[in-house]
């Protein structure tokens, strides 16, 4: 029907009418399309205690094409944050407020205070949660570690299916072989990697399978709604687990050894413009030898070969992922971001001298059962049955070994910058960050440097920017924490992000506070402010606490009330602010445990502890206070008895070289507020020698007799209970 034919007024007046809403129809459908469209997937990969500079594009010499071609045609953060640890970071990045806010300031151990209750609080809303609501499919591979249910009998209220995730598949605890992780669980059920019908290889390897997931949910992606993807590597944490084809890459690569490496590294960062050539590098550790002094050259270069490997088998699953993204035709449309948790680590994992087997009998072979579940996190046996091995003459690298590379490599692993994993100075808590996204990014922005300040609390702001989110205000009843964080979206671009408040830090009593170009930073609940002009010593080498008395009063008074504020503080840390045991002589038995509250109030005092011990050649602890950041523990290793401390982190350890009787002996050890140790049996002096001190804090993990459980102060096994006898055990503080 032509239009000139509806000649009389209600026809015409419906069908202008129909015709502007078929245009109306028209011109919405394609903008609803457009809106509908525009939201991009997310991925965010997190590394394992990976360092600022380990990777190819951020100076690193390990082969890593597929994340360097990611930063080409991305854009890379020169100033991100983490938290300096992998359970904090974990629910800071989740959850999109800092740690303790979420309950989880330290480990998954409950401190019995508001922010360190161990476990992801309900009143936080993980990404997935937030993501879900908005429409988007929520997927997850790799390492959760925001709860202590890792049983596969416990509650599960807090396991990635719970908080938000449709799928999931990876380890609940925090680390652990990477040939037969422990607590491996798809979905809600734990798995043995040899009988998991839905994921068989010819040789299990973590990290590829947390990769191979990631490729798996991409192509099984069902449906229009955008998707998020959380892919937590446990590369490169310890154990120095890598294929040995991936080891045997990096042959040679490392044998002009860790000091040639901080070199090189920084001079290829200032190149990139990484780094401000007028940043010095800052000195090696003064625990770390140079290279030509160092032992055991060969064992050395072989960690950090297999740490490269480890590093760069992860980058090989990135690539696949990307890949997988280009094959179903989303690869424009997806927002890649990578990061790594903390530092490098400079723990002493299996770095003990000679062999130290994790089980008895080990010239036999003792296999699983291919169904069984691995629930140690340093496994005692191979899933062949082998036992496992640590210390400097084992050859790191297969899944009988367990090693850490140590703090002279991590030490190069945070080029250029000072200290390392637990500590809030740069090399703890600089990670590199990749943004990675075709259709956001513009061409004119590829490969450049961003170097407005990130943290990890604006991953979650990010996301619900980008994906058009609501974050809620309350979930039920519950009023939900707000966000602590503000979009990166503006950044990818070169445009102002509008951060209004500071960037804040704490963890075991490290403190910092970043406001524009200042940083406020400390070690320890006890060390003192110190104050850097970031921009111009970004290495912090120049402290200007005293040139800038105000201005640091006042930026560490707005840290007192942010800690307050954020539950940071009270913090189970330091002699103020919990109340404790006011006695100063205890009476002990085997197998007694007293938390931190009941334990001996040994900071800055020394103490005598004395026992009667019958070890029936057995090794293990006597006595122990702490964990792996302050602490001291009487032991028995090797037949020999050692008396170990740790101040703020880094151990000390006395031998003595005469092994010590099977038979019942008296034991008796002293340390003094001076650092000075004495050991007696039978009341003959068996070795004298210094430690740091006394105690810099209040150990933490309470003391026990017999055992040591949580973190070990020495290089023991944790969580083993001594078979010989120990009784009339006495303590004495000291006044």
């Amino acid at each position: 029907m032509r239009l000139e034919s509806l000649s009389f007024l209600g026809q015409s007046v419906f069908v202008k009418r129909f015709l502007l809403i078929l245009l109306g129809l028209c011109l919405m459908t394609p903008a609803l399309t457009v809106v509908a469209t525009s939201r991009p997937n997310i991925i965010i990969a997190v590394a394992d205690d990976m360092g600022w500079s380990d990777i190819g594009c951020y100076g690193g010499e390990i082969n890593t094409p597929n994340l360097n071609a990611l930063a080409k045609e991305g854009v890379r953060f020169t100033q991100f944050y983490n938290t300096g640890r992998c359970c904090p970071t974990r629910a800071t990045l989740l959850s999109g407020v800092y740690a303790h806010q979420a309950g989880i300031g330290w480990m998954m151990s409950n401190q019995n205070l508001p922010g360190f209750k161990g476990d992801l609080g309900k009143n936080v809303r993980t990404i997935a949660e937030v993501m879900k609501s908005a429409g988007y499919a929520t997927y997850m591979a790799g390492k959760w570690h925001v709860t202590p249910h890792v049983k596969p009998e416990g509650p599960k209220y807090n396991w990635p299916r719970q908080r938000g995730f449709d799928r999931f598949y990876g380890t609940i605890h925090g680390a652990g072989s990477f040939f037969d992780p422990n607590s491996l669980t798809r979905e809600n059920t734990q798995v043995s990697p040899l009988t998991d019908k839905e994921y068989q290889t010819d040789e299990f390897y973590y990290t590829d399978a947390i990769s191979d997931h990631a490729v798996r949910y991409i192509k099984e992606h069902q449906g229009d709604e955008p998707f998020f993807i959380y892919v937590a590597y446990t590369a490169p944490h310890w154990p120095m687990h890598a294929k040995e084809k991936d080891i045997a890459r990096y042959k040679g690569k490392y044998d002009a050894g860790w000091d040639a490496m901080r070199n090189a590294r920084y001079e290829r960062q200032v190149k990139m413009g990484l780094i401000d050539p007028k940043w010095k590098m800052s000195p090696r550790d003064r625990s770390a030898p140079a290279w030509e002094e160092a032992k055991n050259k060969q064992w050395e270069i072989r960690l950090m070969e297999t740490y490269a490997a480890m590093v760069a088998n992860m980058d090989a699953g990135m690539g696949r992922v990307v890949n997988a993204l280009k094959e179903t035709g989303e690869y424009d449309n997806t927002l890649i971001l990578f990061l790594a948790d903390n530092g490098g680590c400079a723990e002493g994992m299996g770095r003990r001298n000679g062999i130290q087997y994790r089980d008895k009998d080990p010239q036999q072979i003792k296999p699983m059962g291919k169904g069984d579940l691995q629930f140690d996190m340093v496994p005692r046996r191979t899933r062949d049955g082998r036992v496992v091995k640590q210390g400097t003459e084992v050859v790191t690298g297969g899944p009988d070994t367990y090693h850490g590379y140590g703090l002279s490599w991590a030490n190069a692993s945070n080029t250029p910058f000072r200290e390392y994993k637990h500590w809030v100075h740069e090399g703890g808590i600089s990670s590199p960050l990749i943004a990675h996204w075709p259709k956001g990014i513009d061409k004119d922005r590829q490969g450049k440097l961003e170097n407005q300040p990130g943290h990890l609390i604006d991953l979650m702001a990010t996301c619900v920017d980008l994906g058009k989110a609501k974050y809620p205000v309350k979930v039920g009843g519950t009023a939900i924490v707000p966000l602590q964080g503000t979009s990166l979206a503006p950044a990818f671009n070169g445009r102002d992000i509008g951060r209004e408040k500071p960037i804040y830090w704490e963890h075991e009593g490290n403190r910092a506070m970043r406001e524009g170009k200042w940083k406020l930073v400390a070690k320890g609940a006890s060390g003192p402010w110190e104050l850097y002009d970031i921009e111009a010593d970004r290495t912090e080498l120049n402290n200007l606490a005293e040139k800038e008395m105000a201005r640091m009063s006042e930026m560490a008074e707005r840290w007192e009330a942010w800690a307050k504020e954020a539950l940071a503080k009270p913090w189970p840390w330091g002699a103020k602010k919990i109340r404790f045991s006011k006695k100063n002589n205890f009476t002990l038995k085997q197998g007694d445990h007293l938390p931190q509250s009941e334990a001996p109030m040994v900071r800055k005092r020394g103490f005598s502890v004395a026992a009667t011990v019958e070890t029936k050649g057995n090794d293990g602890v006597i006595v122990a206070q702490g964990g792996t950041n302050h602490g001291w523990a009487l032991h028995v290793w090797k037949g020999q008895l050692r008396f170990v401390t740790r101040h703020g982190g880094r151990q000390t350890s006395l031998m003595v070289e005469e092994p010590l009787s099977k038979s019942a002996v008296k034991i008796f050890a002293e340390l003094n507020a001076d650092g000075t140790v004495t050991l007696r049996v039978d009341d003959k002096v068996v070795i004298e020698g210094k430690t740091p001190g006394s105690m810099l804090d209040m150990p933490l993990d309470g003391l026990e007799v017999g055992e040591d459980r949580n973190g070990a102060v020495g290089e023991y096994p944790a969580n083993q209970k001594f078979k010989g006898i120990i009784k009339r055990v006495s303590l004495r503080l000291h006044k």
